[in-house]
């Protein structure tokens, strides 16, 4: 039979097939995952083909992943030589950014911008909690939305608790397996909440000590929602680094920079202390926003930690 993983625990795997049926699966011998040297070889959002082991109690063995769209990896903590894959064949990352409580820097927003663009992944930004911004904080994010709205990137401010443009997210999201992003306690749950109310999935208070999200997802979990769509509910983001960048390939992430790119003098130029350098003078002249520069030459300047290691909580 043939099915998508909807959620791991442990060695077992509820997978659901197309005539709404939940099986209970786990793997048959050991296997690697698509060439992936992974703690996980099967993932939540991979299709997979299984045996059927019972038929009564719905369990089954897993024998086959089928190839991936995409999918969102990460370096394992404990084990430096293997991989974790977050989840796989996604349509849409949402990245939820706070302005305070906890605050969202303009390098983690373009750290993850990189990351699921080399994921090839779409990205849409959804500024959460509008109603409890101050004065500072509405101009904060007024910033950084026109920043990314000049740059290409879709983004709505929206406050899940009060309901603010949530069906304009369900609108993009609809016929689409989704998954949220961003830092601990910016409200990812609660948005999956106010978008589906039935799911009824546990909240917790931002921590008063350090400001930080306490954590309420401790693995990944597909939700089909009420109104024709999918999302993935997964682990707050303690940092988001990227795999398998080179230096000279990173400016290719950055979109704006490819409309000045072919004019810098070296074919091979970093932006970084190259003489006439086209993105340097887009800088200058205002047609590039300095806080995107300033995460550029920080992910190219950590190149070493940045380019092989990400952690999620």
């Amino acid at each position: 039979m043939r099915g998508r993983v909807y959620k791991s625990t442990g060695n077992w795997y509820s997978v659901h097939t197309e005539s709404m049926e939940i099986y209970k699966c786990n793997m048959k011998g050991k296997f690697r995952s698509l060439g992936i040297k992974s703690t996980n070889p099967i993932a939540v959002g991979d299709i997979v083909n299984f045996e059927v082991t019972n038929r009564e109690e719905l369990k089954g063995v897993i024998y086959e992943i089928e190839k991936r769209e995409n999918y969102i990896i990460r370096k394992s903590v404990n084990l430096s030589k293997q991989s974790h894959i977050i989840a796989s064949n996604i349509d849409c990352c949402f990245l939820i950014v706070t302005p305070n409580s906890p605050v969202t820097s303009s390098v983690f927003i373009d750290r993850v911008l990189v990351a699921t663009k080399s994921f090839g992944i779409e990205t849409v930004i959804l500024f959460n909690k509008v109603d409890a911004y101050s004065e500072n904080d509405i101009k904060e994010v007024e910033r950084l939305k026109d920043v990314y709205d000049q740059v290409g990137y879709k983004s709505l401010k929206i406050s899940a608790l009060k309901e603010l443009n949530i069906q304009a997210v369900k609108d993009i999201m609809s016929n689409k397996i989704s998954i949220f992003t961003g830092h601990s306690g910016v409200g990812k749950t609660s948005l999956v909440n106010a978008l589906d109310p039935s799911l009824l999935l546990k909240t917790k208070e931002i921590s008063k000590i350090n400001e930080q999200g306490q954590h309420t997802t401790t693995f990944a979990e597909m939700f089909d929602l009420n109104f024709g769509a999918s999302i993935i509910d997964s682990p707050g983001i303690k940092g988001f680094g990227l795999i398998d960048i080179e230096k000279n390939e990173l400016g290719d992430f950055f979109l704006e920079f490819n409309l000045y790119k072919s004019n810098c003098k070296f074919n091979n130029c970093l932006h970084q202390k190259e003489p006439n350098c086209a993105i340097k003078n887009a800088v200058e002249n205002g047609t590039i926003s300095v806080s995107r520069y300033k995460s550029y030459l920080s992910l190219l300047v950590n190149d070493e930690s940045n380019y092989r290691t990400d952690y999620w909580e």
